[in-house]
């Protein structure tokens, strides 16, 4: 489609489905992982991209970004297309065009005018094996290669971990005393088999129904949970461990992808990444670990056959909440800003959509457990209607940065 048939798409869709559209399912693999089979993806479609791409491990949501996926990497790789009807080659268009088109009717004018735009995406992680010690830019550093800095946070929900994988664990940070000169000791020793960054970190026991907040400039080695991350709309990494588990190598490269070429065997510069006082903060749990807060007074929203909580919160850049509505129950929700959202438990209709979480997936195959919820639609009041009689129906959902009822971390 050309941006003038684009454009009346997005009109029509938007128009007909009461401004709730349905996003297709958005798979990602990472060349550096072992998928953890917990993503609902048939077994046969993990490695569906080729051996070479590596298995498919991450499902991302309203998504207005490309995965950073290096050489073959198609364009439109981790972009969430907007579906209307069944899926085909002409009835589908990226949520980042939409939004580039209509940006007013997505996402109201405000949100426009502050943010520029849909800035955050979010995202499953289901790992067989913890990931390498790594951190994400912050934006001072990621603009030294022309991109935006990346927070993100974690929640971990019941629904996607019936197994938790090998390593249930993550290490956060550095221990308090860490030197500098012991850090990059480590790099240095990086063609040494494990270069022992781990040996300066400490690990949490990840908990179910809890989650972390993790800034820019952090090291963190994530451990094998299936993983619900909210994140800023970027794909930016530095990974500082050589040996994962004792038996995958990584390249020197996934080190250096995103620092500048003549400063690819700078210490001080690679040093200069991370956000130090951070890292060995001897406070950094009680500053980062996250339960869910209620967004109302619980027996309130249970007399009205629902309950909703923050389970992301703090970040200037995305929130997220989990809704479960009861059997047999139905609720009208508003919000003051337009949010995507997933389903990841039950069946019911958000206002005239059929809604239910799959089993069982196929890559390709559309579903109906995504969808978007644009600025108008939200303010209006989208509609949950619960049809199972025995299990609730339970969606996350994800939003922009600047909604007014999230909650300080403090």
């Amino acid at each position: 489609m050309d941006d003038g048939q684009k454009s009346t798409f997005f009109r029509d869709v938007i128009e007909k489905n009461k401004g709730v559209v349905r996003l297709a399912p958005t798979w990602v693999p990472r060349s550096f992982c072992v998928p953890g089979r917990r993503l609902r993806l048939h077994p046969d479609d993990l490695y569906v991209l080729g051996a070479h791409r590596g298995g498919i491990d991450e499902r991302w949501f309203a998504s207005t970004i490309a995965a950073d996926n290096g050489p073959g990497t198609p364009h439109d790789e981790g972009l969430s297309y907007i579906v209307d009807g069944e899926a085909s080659n002409h009835s589908r268009a990226t949520l980042q065009d939409g939004i580039g088109l209509h940006g007013d009717l997505f996402l109201g004018k405000d949100a426009m005018q502050s943010y520029g735009g849909w800035v955050m995406y979010a995202k499953f992680f289901d790992n067989m094996y913890p990931l390498p010690h790594h951190l994400h830019h912050s934006d001072e550093k990621a603009a030294d290669i022309g991109r935006k800095g990346k927070p993100e946070a974690y929640y971990y929900p019941a629904q996607y971990n019936h197994s938790l994988n090998t390593f249930p664990y993550t290490f956060f940070g550095l221990n308090p005393g860490t030197t500098h000169d012991q850090v990059v000791d480590c790099l240095k020793r990086w063609n040494q088999g494990d270069n022992g960054i781990l040996g300066l970190s400490s690990a949490q026991r990840l908990q179910l129904g809890t989650g972390w907040d993790v800034p820019p400039g952090v090291l963190h080695a994530p451990g094998t949970l299936c993983t619900y991350e909210p994140q800023r709309a970027s794909d930016v990494s530095s990974m500082w461990q050589s040996l994962i588990y004792d038996a995958q190598v990584v390249p020197w490269d996934y080190c250096v992808k995103d620092v500048p070429p003549d400063k690819r065997q700078d210490y001080d510069y690679i040093l200069s990444l991370l956000d130090w006082e951070t890292n060995v903060d001897p406070a950094f749990t009680a500053a980062h670990f996250t339960v869910p807060r209620p967004v109302v007074d619980m027996d309130t929203m249970r007399a009205d056959g629902y309950d909703e909580k923050w389970v992301v919160y703090g970040s200037e850049w995305f929130s997220a909440k989990e809704l479960s509505v009861m059997p047999g129950r139905s609720v009208t929700i508003r919000e003051p800003a337009a949010y995507g959202m997933i389903c990841i438990q039950g069946y019911g209709a958000v206002n005239q959509h059929a809604i239910a979480s799959p089993t069982l997936i196929r890559y390709g195959q559309m579903t109906d457990d995504e969808f978007f919820v644009t600025y108008a639609a939200a303010t209006d009041g989208v509609t949950f209607t619960n049809h199972s009689r025995t299990e609730p129906l339970v969606i996350m959902k994800h939003f922009n940065p600047g909604h007014p009822g999230m909650p300080s971390r403090t």
